[in-house]
């Protein structure tokens, strides 16, 4: 008899990676690829983060931590709240989490049961609710667009129809990079709690802004789960480390879980990433090269016919509707990946019930990179195939 596969396990992939696997393969071959699928800053850590986990590596025998981390770095995160945000924040509410995917996990897990519904926007990042479906919740769609910049509202939530028990707002958001404005925000926080609703605010591209700063969560609530991380704005992805604000009622909660599933945070990106806060010019130096990415974007892909594109004030993503080349974004990233060697990423991964007309691009590499990903994306879709390479 053969033996069963457990259905929590059967849940949609993580389409961007498979893109990436796609990439790889090419570029296994010989093949050049340029990298717009993913969300990875081209440069790596900041040179104090570097220098300090060269430090720590010669001094430290980096065994185990707290399940929460090292009260160090657990202090100077509470000290960026009130640095960045004039907030202030106990370290003792801190949790230092394996990337941002670990915290929502413990988020997720402590904050919900089997059959509790948790709003998310669509388009919005496919782990959300694919975790969610993994725990047994139910993931609640809120499909959203232009009219609300692409994030939720009190008008929209009132419309998902029966009773709400959590809600996930990104701002700035993946895959559109738009932003809850400060009273759009306060407005979705008083919302939550009027209704009893866990707020699970995603904060993890706070720092790649081109305009106005992004607002925390904790301005205008302690209730909401508060979650950011080190791979985006600090470019640490491979570091795994992430961070969570967790509220009193959730901390023994959260660290149960903490302690049963990851035993604690890896030690070495730990001792690392404290210096990462005092490493700004260096990071705030990558933001102005997202935004010189996005300028060029902005330009260019109108002159290939690309034009309905989210207002992207964050993050590092252009989400655009490309429904008048193509009604099935799979097929089409896949050969546009094979004719120019450009992986994006197709709006499936985003919107199940969309995103056939949509794709995402990244513009975290380098701009020479962009540049010619914009140059070869106009020649192919004007037919030129031979100057698409």
């Amino acid at each position: 008899m053969p033996l069963k596969v457990a259905p929590r396990g059967l849940i949609p992939p993580f389409i961007v990676m498979d893109v990436m696997r796609a990439a790889n393969e090419r570029a296994a071959e010989g093949k050049d690829v340029l990298h717009l699928e993913v969300g990875q800053p081209a440069t790596g850590a900041p040179a104090g983060v570097r220098a300090r986990a060269r430090a720590a590596v010669d001094a430290d025998r980096l065994g185990y931590t707290d399940a929460f981390g090292v009260l160090e770095l657990r202090r100077r995160i509470a000290a960026h709240y009130c640095e960045t945000y004039d907030v202030a924040v106990d370290p003792g509410r801190i949790a230092v989490t394996t990337g941002s995917s670990g915290a929502f996990l413990l988020a997720f897990l402590s904050a919900f049961e089997a059959g509790d519904r948790v709003a998310v926007a669509a388009p919005g990042y496919p782990a959300y609710r694919n975790i969610l479906q993994a725990i047994g919740v139910e993931a609640v769609p809120i499909l959203v667009g232009p009219d609300t910049n692409y994030q939720p509202s009190p008008a929209l939530l009132d419309r998902a129809g029966g009773r709400l028990d959590g809600l996930i707002v990104a701002s700035p958001s993946n895959p559109t990079g738009t932003m809850l404005s400060r009273a759009a925000l306060e407005g979705l926080v008083g919302y939550c709690h009027d209704r009893g609703i866990r707020l699970v605010s995603d904060e993890i591209y706070h720092g790649i802004t081109f305009g106005a700063p992004a607002d925390t969560a904790l301005t205008f609530t302690d209730a909401a789960i508060v979650v950011n991380s080190f791979s985006k704005y600090y470019s640490m992805t491979g570091w795994r480390l992430g961070w969570m604000v967790v509220p009193e009622a959730l901390l023994r909660s959260v660290e149960c879980l903490a302690q049963n599933l990851y035993i604690s945070p890896p030690t070495l990106s730990q001792a690392a990433a404290v210096a990462a806060f005092d490493c700004r010019d260096e990071l705030d130096g990558h933001v102005q090269r997202y935004a010189a990415n996005r300028r060029l974007l902005l330009a260019e892909l109108p002159k290939a016919g690309i034009e309905k594109i989210a207002s992207a004030d964050g993050a590092f993503y252009l989400y655009a509707d490309v429904g008048h080349l193509t009604n099935d974004s799979q097929e089409f990233c896949r050969r546009i990946l094979a004719d120019t060697g450009v992986a994006i990423t197709p709006g499936l991964d985003f919107d199940p019930e969309r995103g056939d007309r949509t794709i995402r691009i990244s513009f975290a590499g380098s701009t020479e990179d962009v540049s010619e990903a914009a140059r070869r994306l106009r020649a192919w879709l004007a037919g030129d195939r031979t100057a698409a390479v």
